[in-house]
């Protein structure tokens, strides 16, 4: 299985997508978009700013588990991860977004 993007329909209309591993581990998600063009341009931003130096954020939530954020050269969110036991795990999880988001085709679940 090669790494995908899974752009799918809300319950409330809106659009999403995630952004799934070659193992089929979602790896990132997207925030909801009122229009399914605005999606498909936001799986180009992640396409785009995931190659880009600086663009992730490896944080610590109030939990003590570890997620990251990829942000637009505008410094809007354009994708998050899970929840990581540890910060090493959430920098793997970063990596692998930095080696299948740029090829990964796109599946139109919607």
């Amino acid at each position: 299985m090669s790494a995908k993007y899974h752009l799918k329909k809300a319950s409330d209309g809106q659009f999403h997508f995630t952004l799934h591993a070659s193992n089929g581990e979602v790896v990132l998600s997207s925030e909801l978009y009122k229009a399914k063009t605005s999606a498909t341009e936001g799986i180009e931003s992640v396409r785009k700013n995931s190659q880009r130096e600086g663009a992730f954020e490896v944080k610590e939530a109030s939990n003590g588990k570890h997620y990251f954020v990829l942000k637009a050269t505008n410094g809007q969110v354009v994708g998050q991860s899970q929840m990581y036991a540890s910060r090493a795990n959430a920098e793997n999880g970063v990596a692998a977004v930095k080696r299948y988001a740029p090829d990964a085709g796109i599946s139109d679940d919607t």
